[in-house]
């Protein structure tokens, strides 16, 4: 080997353990931007009362969701009609009225003013739930008391019989049991630790990874890449997360009311993926075409401005002749 073929390996060999961490923090800022966007959105989007009641409130006009919500209020009020009510026409009867009143029900502004303050009752408590730590887990309920009130009244004003004999129960309908509770209030806490320190991890690493790298342009490219790459994967976990979500369903009717749910929830997600996506493959591009051009368009100006013509100098002025 010769001596300059020495001095290359002596000058190269410090630069081998500089790649391999600059390569590594890179991999491990890629891989933390997903999971830190998930975490971020988990606590951030679905833990403020106010957002999550402005996301769920277009939901009070949707077909499927209010075809879900007078089947089931219809058939808890014929429930409870059916073991309180002794004299009078059988339950069976009021079947079809009743459910043509909630139905009917469901399309009113009192419906949507009734569907907000329900929703916001329930994220508060369940809100509650997954933050006291003091106190035991407990099932998550809600009262559909109220909403049967309305249309009890509704079916009382269109003077359908018996119809102010059906009974208001306070019956608390489950949201989340016990066990659940327990469970989600664990992994609340993970996420929101997560939230502030995976989106700062990222962060960190990304720089340093870019500062250590012995071209830059290419760590930048990388981590474009990587940034896409995250953002697509964010993009397909939402859409399986849909598929087994709604494949679970017990009720297959109510599958499209689910399905409308499940995507006002994740839709700011879907969004910052999407985002996520766009947001590095121009980082990834923009490095590639300076990198690949840059230096041909600077040689190409050094080249014009050399082979210029100089400039005349000025003409030296005459003496003017006594």
């Amino acid at each position: 080997m010769s001596e300059r073929e020495q001095a290359s390996a002596r000058e190269q060999a410090p630069l081998r353990p500089r790649k391999a961490l600059s390569a590594v923090l890179l991999v491990l800022a890629c891989l933390l931007v997903p999971f830190g966007t998930l975490a971020s959105w988990a606590t951030q989007g679905l833990t403020d009362t106010d957002r999550y009641v402005r996301t769920m409130a277009p939901l009070a006009a949707d077909p499927d969701v209010r075809r879900a919500v007078a089947d089931a209020v219809g058939d808890g009020i014929m429930r409870e009609a059916g073991h309180k009510l002794d004299t009078g026409p059988p339950p069976g009867t009021l079947g079809p009225f009743v459910h043509d009143a909630v139905r009917s029900f469901t399309r009113t502004e009192a419906f949507r003013t009734g569907w907000d303050a329900a929703n916001q009752a329930v994220h508060a408590a369940v809100l509650r739930a997954l933050r006291d730590d003091g106190t035991r887990a407990a099932e998550v309920t809600v009262d559909l008391a109220p909403v049967v009130a309305r249309v009890k009244r509704q079916l009382t004003d269109d003077h359908v019989p018996f119809a102010h004999r059906i009974p208001v129960p306070h019956a608390r309908v489950p949201v989340l049991p016990a066990d659940d509770v327990d469970r989600l209030r664990k992994g609340y806490h993970v996420l929101d630790t997560a939230a502030f320190w995976l989106p700062l991890t990222a962060a960190v690493c990304a720089v340093a990874g870019t500062a250590l790298a012995a071209c830059r342009r290419r760590a930048v490219t990388a981590l474009g890449l990587g940034t896409a790459l995250g953002g697509g994967l964010l993009v397909l976990a939402v859409a399986i997360g849909r598929r087994l979500t709604l494949a679970d369903l017990p009720d297959a009717l109510h599958r499209p009311a689910a399905g409308a749910v499940y995507d006002a929830l994740t839709g700011t997600l879907v969004t910052v993926s999407w985002l996520l996506l766009a947001f590095g493959l121009t980082v990834a591009l923009g490095s590639w075409f300076t990198s690949r051009y840059g230096p041909r368009l600077v040689s190409r100006r050094r080249a014009r401005a050399s082979a210029a013509p100089a400039a005349d100098p000025p003409p030296e002025p005459t003496r003017a002749r006594a």
